[in-house]
């Protein structure tokens, strides 16, 4: 029975709270028994429920300055994550987007990894991160030349993974291409209780999140300078000075805030603005939440979660028109029948700014009441019963045919 077995969770790094550690933290209340594993643990970075359980860490974490540094350690992390010892566990459950799913486990346990992404760095993102003004002349070369190892490593690890499962059908694509294995989709958790219609809205957008190059948030920075609109920047990371460098006078730095103060900038923005290509993309649906429209770059996991108005419409700019005659995205998981968001269907400033424009002349047909409703289809509480039923099927089952190998020796 699940409810007897011995769990251990494996995550990537602990050094703040970001889209997978709100996953983690919901795995962590379906398991409040669970052990916790992980490269890095930076105390005080993560929830309380997340600090709460038991946590061992790898040897990154006496590395010199690994708590902010951590990164420049890539080539060591599968070794290190090989190291760490999981025995006696029945059930290892790994959140991952690094090597979290490469641990290694004895072969009684039956592993379930659940896949935010593979590593976007050696796969097919990694030219975001090795773009021009993105990396080093030293960092760049190097991560070109680790990419190979990582690549052979990364398909090695998966055949120590008993069930995969996706975060989104983006994702369930990207992992039968890359691994070859079949995945389950579960939408991750949105804290939607979090978030409210505020009453009223300010004169800003908003774009947020870790500073990564794969986000292009200097997309936003470059559009919204262009236009002379406010925009309001939550977050920061590896490009916080290659943003700020770039950024005219309209544009508003605020760091990390709150969650409180998420909710409350959020709930007060214009529309949100997503220029990347996301895996999920669990702020678009905090946004609608909060009753707020998305602009988003419309390929990847957006497309299962926001309905577009332009599906069809798009005018501006003529290579988006040419897209959006024929879209390509993913028609996704529609249960709106009312838009919730602007796509541009090119990563381009010039269509961002036309996604912009096209939303301040439709501003009218977003309901924010319609767009909280649709958001609550992604509520947490969903998460957990989809997750808890899953894996108790599967860890039923491993142990049957456990039994039935058993009984056949």
């Amino acid at each position: 029975m699940i409810a007897e077995a011995r769990v251990a969770l494996v995550h990537d790094w602990l050094t703040g709270m970001r889209g997978g550690e709100r996953c983690l933290e919901a795995l962590c209340d379906l398991f409040p028994e669970a052990d916790l594993f992980t490269l890095l643990h930076v105390r005080g970075s993560v929830s309380e429920m997340i600090e709460r359980h038991r946590i061992q860490t790898s040897a990154i974490q006496k590395m010199p300055f690994a708590a902010s540094r951590y990164r420049y350690y890539l080539p060591l992390f599968p070794w290190a994550m090989e190291r760490l010892k999981l025995e006696g566990y029945d059930l290892i459950l790994s959140g991952s987007h690094c090597v979290a799913k490469g641990v290694k486990s004895p072969p009684q346990t039956l592993h379930i990894a659940y896949v935010y992404t593979p590593m976007r760095y050696i796969w097919d993102q990694q030219e975001a991160y090795v773009g021009p003004g993105r990396m080093g002349p030293l960092s760049r070369p190097l991560l070109r030349a680790m990419a190979g190892r990582l690549r052979r490593w990364d398909l090695e690890a998966n055949h120590r993974v008993d069930e995969f499962v996706a975060i989104s059908r983006h994702v369930a694509d990207r992992i039968r291409r890359h691994y070859r294995r079949e995945a389950e989709v579960i939408y991750p958790p949105v804290q939607t209780a979090r978030f409210y219609i505020a009453d009223r809205t300010d004169d800003y957008f908003l774009v947020a999140g870790a500073f990564a190059p794969y986000k292009r948030i200097d997309l936003a920075i470059e559009a919204f300078t262009r236009l002379g609109r406010r925009l309001v920047v939550l977050g920061e990371g590896q490009e916080g000075r290659r943003l700020r460098r770039m950024a005219g006078p309209t544009i508003e730095f605020l760091g990390w805030r709150s969650d409180n103060e998420v909710a409350e900038v959020l709930g007060r923005c214009r529309a949100l603005i997503f220029p990347g290509e996301e895996d999920f993309g669990i702020l678009p649906v905090e946004a609608m939440a909060c009753g707020r429209p998305v602009i988003a770059y419309g390929k990847g996991g957006i497309t299962e979660t926001v309905v577009p108005l332009n599906s069809v419409e798009f005018r501006v700019p003529r290579s988006a028109l040419r897209e959006s005659l024929n879209p390509k995205p993913e028609t996704g998981n529609r249960k709106s029948s009312t838009p919730t968001g602007v796509f541009f269907y090119e990563q381009t400033v010039e269509a961002l700014i036309g996604a912009v424009e096209l939303y301040e002349r439709s501003a009218d047909r977003f309901d924010p009441e319609s767009l909280r409703a649709y958001a609550l289809t992604f509520d947490g509480s969903v998460f957990e019963k989809r997750m808890a039923a899953f894996v108790a099927e599967r860890y039923e089952r491993w142990e049957r045919e456990g039994q039935s190998r058993r009984r056949r020796c």
